[in-house]
């Protein structure tokens, strides 16, 4: 899915670098060697707010939007072959959906308080929708429909009213969209770090999709034939500046919030990629700067792949087990007391652990884009 960004002649070399930037950084702050030490910029906002970090997620949603037009845009007009593409889609969502509770799964495989919700699972049905949707609807109504969602997603979570709190409220535990998974998905099936509310819940997979249909309205403009280069980088970033600053005014009555995933959250993380594409295609594509991109551009070829295979590897670690000065402990744990912690401060061994753990997957990464090993998902 992620991978399909050829035009005509050439692969959008701009779009592969942004999703392998993006998807380094998540594995990065996803695999700090400490969780109580780790620099506040690779953490997420406790409630409301914005750090680096929040970005992450909704940059990839984005790029998954604009990766839909480039894989089916040049299909649009068969419309014989419609149904194959959404049997296509379909597969593509299912595949996405099944990795993420396997994810959510590993290593116990305990069914009865396994997560439920999750990163994969969110971008299963972001792809979903946005594919459908622009398979089947102009660009004009998707924008209405882009609107129509971030204003519906709003006034649900201020004017509904949540049962067993009274007010409509944003509060962490009393919110719409906490007490929604708590009922749908109850509280054995929630993240592990909150159990009564998920950052990847019922509700705010909404306007999440919003996230990615702003994608595809970029990606469209990207995809223009009729535009010239500059055109589609001043308009790329004149569209998303105009997104960020809706958001910050949003922001002073909807507060910017991932976990919430609000409808100024989505216009100012969605501004804010929209103009970090812009910047580079016009780099990259435009100018040509692409002797560095490189790392980036393996990592983001094989994005679904690394994501997974780093989260299951992970997982692995902390389970399996080994001794250390006469104690039991898992293979992580041996690593970083071994080679981290005695040369590096707490908050820098941390982060070392995290840098390398980049690194090595750079590698496999690097030997599987030599051979030419492209793993579609």
């Amino acid at each position: 899915m992620m991978n399909q960004t050829s035009t005509a002649n050439r692969r959008l070399l701009s779009l592969d670098f942004f999703r392998g930037l993006t998807v380094a950084a998540m594995i990065l702050v996803n695999n700090p060697g400490d969780w109580s030490h780790i620099y506040a910029p690779l953490e997420h906002s406790d409630w409301n707010g914005c750090t680096p970090t929040d970005l992450i997620f909704p940059f990839f949603l984005f790029i998954v939007g604009v990766s839909v037009v480039y894989a089916l845009d040049n299909k649009l007009a068969d419309l014989k072959n419609h149904n194959a593409l959404i049997f296509t889609i379909s597969k593509r969502a299912l595949l996405l959906l099944g990795l993420g509770l396997l994810m959510s799964l590993q290593p116990y495989f305990d069914f009865a308080n396994f997560r439920i919700p999750g990163v994969l699972q969110r971008i299963a049905v972001v792809y979903f929708i946005c594919a459908l949707l622009f398979l089947k609807i102009n660009p004009g109504i998707l924008f209405k429909i882009f609107i129509s969602i971030l204003i519906a997603y709003w006034l649900m979570m201020v004017l509904i009213p949540v049962p067993g709190f009274g007010n409509a409220n944003l509060g962490k535990e009393t919110n719409l969209g906490a007490w929604l998974d708590r009922f749908l998905l109850t509280e054995n099936h929630l993240w592990i770090n909150s159990k009564t509310w998920d950052p990847e819940g019922v509700l705010s997979t909404l306007p999440s999709i919003a996230s990615g249909l702003f994608g595809v309205l970029m990606g469209v403009i990207l995809k223009s034939k009729q535009r010239t280069e500059e055109n589609k980088v001043i308009w790329l970033f004149v569209y998303g500046f105009i997104a960020f600053l809706f958001g910050l005014m949003w922001d002073l009555f909807f507060p910017i919030n991932k976990s919430l995933w609000t409808s100024s959250y989505v216009l100012y993380a969605g501004g804010l990629a929209s103009m970090g594409l812009a910047l580079c295609y016009w780099l990259i594509d435009v100018k040509g700067f692409t002797k560095f991109t490189k790392p980036f551009v393996i990592y983001g070829v094989n994005a679904i792949t690394v994501y997974f295979a780093s989260g299951i590897i992970a997982r692995s670690m902390n389970i399996l087990k080994t001794t250390l000065n006469g104690e039991e402990v898992n293979w992580k744990s041996y690593l970083y007391l071994q080679f981290y912690t005695p040369n590096f401060s707490p908050d820098n061994a941390s982060l070392a652990w995290a840098i390398s753990f980049v690194f090595i997957w750079f590698l496999i990464l690097w030997a599987m884009y030599k051979k030419g090993i492209v793993i579609k998902v």
